[in-house]
């Protein structure tokens, strides 16, 4: 087989995967309305909460509150050195509050639980449970995949709250307590640049991150290769498929919701 031969069955398997994996989303999904007024459905999801939301949540404000830290250090030297330290608050809130915060928190929750529902999953898949779930009648999308999907999009916003919360304040600790900004210049830019808007921005991009990482997770450890082998691959596959999938949709949706803004607002002035 030449190199081109080579690289077309490549594209068609990926293709191939690609349809798979929103066949496999829309099952899901489908599955999970279903069960939605089931009493086992919102059992099964509270225990999920606890693994994906609990404890992540120490994680999730370390890492929230050293991201408004670096920012605010990298920033302060530069603002002082043309005057505009006051305007840091502004600057610095609002990265935490629109990209970084639900980013990185998404990016974080993409390895510790989506690599952890793809290690359990898989295994499970590897173990032949999943089949003998079907094999009793049972649908297996219904009772590991909703649960943890619904875990994630239910606490994906709340964990980027707390990480944004942890962030402003890290910022302030380190630009007010050990730069000497006066606080009151940087509270102020904060309230007249950060509006609504950007707080509803990051909330919504964290919904469809959260969401993106639990399908991502639970799809590859639903398609796992048999072997321990298997299982490690699939929990690499899913994460490197969870970021590079944050990242593509962070464009897309800055990009959308900007539009939207200035069509019902207006061009944002950042003055």
């Amino acid at each position: 087989m030449g190199p081109l031969e080579t690289l077309g069955q490549a594209t068609l398997e990926r293709v191939g995967e690609f349809g798979d994996f929103w066949r496999f989303t829309a099952q899901s999904l489908a599955a999970t309305y279903r069960g939605l007024r089931e009493r086992r459905l919102w059992t099964l999801t509270l225990r999920q909460m606890y693994e994906i939301g609990t404890l992540s949540l120490p994680v999730m404000m370390i890492t929230g509150m050293f991201v408004g830290m670096v920012l605010a250090v990298q920033a302060v030297a530069q603002f002082k050195a043309v005057g505009m330290e006051g305007t840091l608050g502004g600057v610095v809130n609002l990265s935490v509050l629109r990209e970084l915060g639900p980013v990185l928190s998404a990016v974080l929750l993409a390895g510790r639980v989506g690599g952890a529902m793809t290690a359990e999953l898989g295994t499970m898949r590897v173990t032949e449970q999943i089949d003998a779930l079907r094999a009793m009648g049972s649908d297996p999308q219904r009772h590991l995949v909703s649960p943890r999907l619904l875990a994630c999009v239910l606490l994906g916003p709340l964990l980027v709250i707390y990480a944004d919360l942890m962030g402003v304040f890290g910022g302030y600790v380190v630009s007010v307590g050990i730069y000497s900004v006066n606080p009151a210049p940087y509270w102020q830019y904060s309230a007249q640049w950060i509006t609504f808007n950007d707080i509803f921005t990051g909330l919504a991009k964290s919904l469809f991150f959260s969401g993106s990482i639990a399908m991502a997770s639970c799809f590859k450890a639903f398609r796992c290769p048999p072997g321990a082998a298997g299982v490690g691959r699939a929990c690499t596959e899913a994460f490197v498929v969870g970021c590079m999938t944050i990242l593509i949709e962070d464009f897309f949706l800055n990009v959308f919701m900007d539009a939207a803004h200035a069509f019902f607002y207006g061009p944002r002035v950042l003055i």
